[in-house]
């Protein structure tokens, strides 16, 4: 049996304290300042690999659709926010890893792959990118492979409101409100019986219906999608 290095334990407990008090203090920001509502959060399982699949509409998604989990939630973060020693040091003590945009990344695809292994929660943003118009891109390919080498369930998140809080060429948020809901699980067994290629169209969709939805419901007008 191995011994636990006194170095590594050190480490372990540093990077498990800043997590939680980072996520704390994300939650506390995103309630008082964005007012910020969770739907559905029983949908996230409280145990095995999860992969949490969500629209990216801006910076904070990833404080969004986190703080408010129990479980401590993996996610990538592009390339060059690593650049800065600092920085890169800290969000790697809160779960993140690098990931190189508008490229087919294959080490980032193990790393996810290597961590819902481990049975850890990952997040990610099939969309590449943050959206321009607060509409849902359509997912890229690639949730299939990740899927099936790793066994993971998966569940879909819509982020709603973070558009208009914080879009891409606004320099500072404003404080409107945001939502956060988490759809039923689709479960390992189901993702088998799924064809190639069937994934990423049913999850762009799956967000797409659940954000007319909820927009429907607070009284926002629905994004069109009939051309799309």
């Amino acid at each position: 049996m191995g011994i636990a290095h006194p170095t590594c334990e050190k480490d372990k407990f540093v990077a498990n304290l800043t997590y939680t008090f980072s996520k704390n203090l994300g939650l506390f920001i995103s309630k008082a300042y964005f007012r910020l509502k969770l739907i559905d959060k029983h949908n996230v399982p409280s145990d095995g690999a999860v992969l949490l699949v969500t629209n990216h509409q801006s910076y904070m998604d990833p404080l969004f659709m986190g703080s408010g989990i129990k479980r401590a939630c993996h996610f990538m973060a592009r390339e060059s926010l690593f650049r800065n020693k600092f920085f890169g040091r800290y969000i790697r003590k809160i779960n993140a890893f690098p990931v190189k945009r508008d490229s087919g990344d294959v080490k980032a695809i193990k790393e996810i792959i290597k961590r819902l292994n481990d049975g850890n929660m990952v997040n990610i943003f099939p969309e590449g990118t943050r959206t321009l118009t607060g509409k849902i891109k359509e997912f890229k390919s690639g949730l299939e492979l990740i899927t099936r080498r790793s066994g993971a369930t998966l569940v879909p998140v819509l982020i709603e409101g973070a558009y208009e809080a914080w879009p891409k060429k606004q320099l500072l948020p404003w404080p409107k409100k945001v939502y956060v809901q988490y759809a039923e699980p689709i479960t390992p067994e189901q993702l088998k019986n799924m064809g190639k290629n069937e994934l990423a169209p049913l999850l762009t969709k799956t967000l797409r219906d659940m954000q007319t939805e909820l927009r429907t419901k607070i009284g926002k007008e629905p994004y069109d999608y009939s051309h799309e």
